[in-house]
């Protein structure tokens, strides 16, 4: 399975940007995906996952209530829709597909990994 992380760029603080994650074939459809960022200096972090139907999702209290996760299983695609950005989001923004279908905030529990793609806030 490959996953690409696409849609970063530059935001200003309290914008908006979705990133999506597109998977190279449909295994994903029965795996939880996770997003995960990495500052620099800093080690990767949980950001939220999503179930391997949408049906459940969580996410870091750094960003609940501004980050929405979806994803759409016929277009193998999974999405971060982050809106009232902070410069403190600025990072290296991953998507990885879980070994379970519900996922974890755990690290350890993904096993494969899409090149990321970097989000900069600053005005």
């Amino acid at each position: 399975v490959q996953l690409q992380a696409s849609g970063g760029g530059l935001a200003q603080p309290g914008g908006s940007l979705r990133l999506s994650c597109a998977a190279s074939r449909r295994t994903t459809s029965n795996n939880a995906v996770g997003w995960f960022r990495q500052a620099p200096g800093k080690e990767r972090e949980f950001v939220g996952h999503i179930s391997w139907d949408g049906g459940s999702t969580s996410y870091a209290d750094s960003v609940k209530g501004r980050f929405t996760i979806s994803r759409d299983n016929a277009k193998n695609t999974v999405y971060l829709q982050m809106n009232s950005l902070k410069p403190e989001d600025t990072a290296v923004y991953y998507c990885a597909a879980a070994r379970s279908s519900y996922g974890s905030r755990d690290i350890s529990q993904y096993n494969y990994w899409g090149r990321g793609t970097q989000v900069t806030v600053s005005s």
